[in-house]
């Protein structure tokens, strides 16, 4: 008999967990695409790896497309919610924004749009920041990084403030572009994530 309400107890734990399992959409560009490297050691596979080891169900679906920007993603978003219906969305864009020297009001604007949209479909919203290399002036720079931290505070979102932070300005992390992470650098990012998503899953 013991062993049978072990058993039972067991299957209800499964079955809590298989019911609490949703999506996650990761929005972003060539960083979360893992441009340069076997998408399978990206941090996005990364991450469906530590899911995985930590008990969680949750599925990621990758819908970052490289060279895209804010713009990009906000155009791309409500078929993606409406296909995928996700209860995370992973949100790491405007660094093409700000490598082509759009002003950083629009891509405040375009974010905005993209938290809101996903908020309003029922899903938490994880904002992962970036920030600009200091040779685009420290006027610019300095508005481009106060994006991500405006809207954290005023969409009441998770925040990564900086989701290259001790991989930005460290050569043997960085392709030979030195724009894009390395394969060891992976790990860092994914590092610098999870603390910010898993109270979301």
């Amino acid at each position: 008999m013991r062993v049978w309400f072990l058993s039972a107890a067991l299957a209800l734990m499964c079955m809590a967990q298989n019911a609490t399992a949703g999506t996650i959409l990761i929005v972003g560009d060539s960083i979360s695409a893992a441009f340069g490297l076997d998408t399978r050691l990206g941090w996005v596979s990364l991450l469906e790896q530590r899911l995985v080891q930590q008990g969680y169900d949750d599925k990621v679906v990758n819908a970052s497309v490289s060279g895209d920007t804010s713009a990009g993603g906000l155009a791309r978003l409500p078929a993606l919610l409406a296909a995928h219906k996700p209860e995370v969305v992973i949100l790491e864009l405007g660094g093409n924004d700000g490598l082509r020297g759009q002003q950083p009001a629009q891509l405040k604007q375009n974010l905005a749009s993209m938290i809101e949209a996903s908020q309003k479909a029922g899903a938490k919203v994880l904002l992962l920041g970036m920030q600009l290399p200091p040779n685009y002036g420290a006027r610019y720079t300095r508005a481009f990084a106060e994006v991500y931290s405006q809207l954290g505070s005023e969409k009441n979102v998770a925040l990564v403030p900086f989701l290259l932070e001790g991989v930005g300005g460290h050569p043997e992390l960085m392709q030979a572009d030195g724009v894009h992470p390395a394969v060891g650098a992976q790990g860092k990012l994914l590092d610098n994530v999870w603390p910010a998503l898993k109270p979301l899953l």
